[in-house]
């Protein structure tokens, strides 16, 4: 026992507790892409019991104006300063770093790192390191994002930095992945949806990238066995969330 009467390795744990920080998660774009990282990063966190998991404030609002409207239409609201709001919100409410969930919501991440004073996880930045450092060699990837992503260029930029060609669909393949992409907003993740997100992977695989990138966290929701290499960045978000939190190096 410790001078304060509790087990040693309780002890530790709750001192390890103190240390571990608090994510805010930026969510609803859209609500189940937030769900499914909740998932994500419950998974990939090393727990015997509730207190190993990592504490989440999550503002999983729906309400954030539509990115496909702002970029893609070019008639919709501006999403940054709501976005700005809610870092701010997530902060006063006790987040020692933001993530947001949603690549396409990047093009405003600016808005939302300089309206705060904690850091900001840019998953942009992490997909590219990522491949980066794990695929050394790699000059081509293919993306499957909103068709927001292609317009804006966020990966592009990104990746011609550090020397690595960036494909998309073609056009045809382009408009049936924002079809997907918007079913799975409105809740159908049927067999028949996931069948031609399968044909469009092929299609972009096809192309002689060395590894496809799920650049879209609605795609992230039914992502499927597929017989080449994937990159989720879905899945590399969750696992940064668990490393910041637990302070792990």
């Amino acid at each position: 026992m410790t001078s304060h009467g509790v087990p040693p390795n309780l002890w530790n744990l709750a001192i390890m507790t103190k240390k571990e920080k608090v994510a805010g998660i930026l969510g609803g774009m859209g609500p189940e892409a937030t769900i499914d990282l909740m998932q994500r990063i419950i998974r990939l966190t090393p727990a015997l019991d509730d207190i190993d998991h990592v504490r989440c404030i999550i503002d999983n609002n729906p309400k954030v104006p539509s990115r496909i409207k702002a970029i893609i239409e070019g008639n919709g609201e501006d999403p940054g300063p709501c976005m700005a709001d809610m870092g701010r919100r997530l902060e006063v409410w006790g987040a020692d770093f933001i993530a947001i969930p949603c690549n396409t919501a990047h093009f405003y991440y600016e808005a939302v790192a300089n309206a705060v004073n904690i850091p900001v996880i840019n998953l942009i930045d992490l997909v590219v390191s990522h491949v980066k450092t794990a695929r050394p060699g790699c000059v081509k990837v293919g993306v499957l994002a909103s068709t927001a992503v292609l317009l804006t260029g966020l990966y592009e930029k990104r990746f011609q930095e550090v020397g690595i060609e960036v494909l998309y669909p073609t056009s045809e393949f382009q408009v049936r992945l924002l079809q997907v992409i918007k079913d799975v907003k409105a809740g159908n993740t049927s067999v028949e949806v996931v069948k031609e997100y399968r044909e469009i992977c092929e299609h972009l695989n096809s192309a002689g990238v060395e590894v496809v990138i799920i650049a879209c966290t609605e795609l992230s929701v039914i992502s499927c066995d597929l017989p080449f290499n994937i990159t989720d960045a879905a899945e590399l978000l969750a696992r940064e969330i668990v490393t910041v939190s637990k302070n792990i190096q």
